[in-house]
């Protein structure tokens, strides 16, 4: 590049920094200021990450999508992590490699069984049905929101051949006892841990102990791309089937826009094709294409720089509104996994049976407080619409995730709440209650 047009992105750069430090900051006016559940952080620093890559015309994956790999995988401490188009993708795309030929015996097949939770986000589901596979549903506990690791050996089944779970609103299920579980029974875990970055478990790191992880850094969570997802392992032989089924299926594993990586382009003899077919254009796998971009990838290694920071406000914010709320009747207050520290997600309330008030009556009070809330995703998804229909296996009683549907609700810890918004939060609920009792 020129010397002109390196001053010229260097003015533009400072530009896009002094825009950004004019947009006027939000104030926050109770009643009116609306308080999202869950939403980005974003700084100047963000924005110029953004503004660069555009310049660049860093359109397609490339540099920036490949240090976001290296940082991510090193954050976690693994070995590889692949970037992909949404946290949705990077589920469709753990699970997908595990039907790799590549595999042998130990392969996943249509038919086969895979146990997860009922009470969670359908993109945790989906890749199952999508794979013609069965999902195995288990029952969660209340407080924590999370299955347990008996109640997974008690769903095992002669064709159950995976588990693939999330960790529920940050909180981690007891994930060590389940990967032993995985192990001793011949079984392929697959952790969802898209709501969970920075939390741990008896001292480890979530998405470190499955045999493949998966992360989304869609806008609501802990880092953001925009849209995004990555899938992680520690796994070469995995990592190299998920690198393929992402990238079209190819068995080339040259970066784009590289040649020869092999040193052996046309040396090969794959398949039925002819001896010294071009490798670039040879296939492996049935795949997608489910790449992010460079300009996604610049935004997450921007954001990666504040991910302990991010970690560290979401876990004060949930310990203010747990605090603030020990002594409100008629809520169940969420509770962490027995030794786990999590990087929470949100803020889970469930309503007892016995309360003098229903969940709708509570969620329209706080919406007309402005105070967003969401449901626990998609409840029980054996009562979705989606799922009607759908060949699977319920291995529980599944009260628990019906009085999720009927009873539980989160609010919002993300860091963009202040302590001023939590304690209006606070004194919000209880007024309803007080008003109610």
């Amino acid at each position: 590049m020129s010397t002109h047009a390196e001053e010229t992105k260097a003015r533009i750069l400072e530009l896009v920094r002094g825009y950004h430090d004019a947009v006027p900051a939000s104030v926050f006016r109770p009643g009116i200021t609306p308080i999202r559940p869950a939403g980005a952080v974003l700084d100047a620093e963000d924005r110029v990450a953004l503004v660069e890559a555009a310049l660049e015309l860093r359109i397609a994956a490339g540099g920036s999508a490949r240090t976001f790999e290296r940082e991510f995988a090193r954050f976690l401490g693994l070995r590889k992590a692949h970037l992909t188009n949404s946290g949705s993708s990077a589920n469709l795309l753990a699970l997908s490699a595990l039907t790799s030929p590549a595999l042998g015996e130990r392969r996943l097949r249509a038919g086969d069984e895979v146990i997860t939770a009922a009470a969670g986000f359908p993109t945790t589901v989906n890749p199952i049905v999508q794979n013609g596979m069965v999902p195995v549903f288990v029952d969660v506990e209340l407080g924590t929101y999370n299955t347990t690791a008996q109640r997974i050996a008690d769903g095992i089944g002669p064709r159950t051949r995976a588990v693939m779970l999330a960790h529920a609103l940050g909180n981690p299920f007891e994930v060590e006892e389940v990967r032993q579980l995985a192990d001793e029974r011949g079984l392929f875990l697959v952790e969802d841990n898209c709501d969970a970055v920075g939390s741990t478990y008896r001292g480890e790191l979530t998405g470190t102990y499955g045999h493949l992880s998966t992360v989304s850094f869609y806008p609501a969570h802990h880092i953001t791309t925009g849209e995004g997802g990555c899938v992680t392992t520690n796994d070469l032989a995995l990592a190299r089937i998920v690198e393929s089924m992402r990238d079209w299926g190819r068995d080339c594993w040259c970066e784009p826009g590289e040649d020869d990586t092999c040193h052996k382009r046309f040396g090969y003899q794959l398949g039925k094709l002819p001896f010294g077919y071009d490798h670039k254009y040879t296939f492996s796998h049935v795949g997608y294409n489910l790449k992010a971009t460079d300009i996604q990838a610049s935004l997450g290694v921007s954001q990666l720089h504040k991910l302990p920071e991010f970690i560290r406000t979401r876990r004060r914010n949930w310990r203010r509104l747990r605090e603030g709320l020990d002594d409100v009747r008629w809520l169940l207050l969420p509770e962490p996994t027995a030794d786990s520290e999590p990087s929470w997600f949100g803020f889970a309330l469930t309503i007892a049976g016995d309360a003098p008030f229903d969940r709708a009556s509570l969620l329209a009070f706080l919406e007309d407080r402005r105070i967003g809330t969401r449901l626990l995703f998609g409840g029980n998804l054996t009562r979705q619409p989606a799922y009607q229909g759908q060949d699977y296996r319920v291995a529980d009683s599944l009260e628990n995730c019906d009085a999720i549907s009927e009873r539980t609700f989160w609010l919002g810890v993300h860091p963009g709440v202040t302590d001023e918004v939590v304690d209006y939060v606070v004194s919000s609920l209880h007024e309803f209650v007080i008003r109610h009792g």
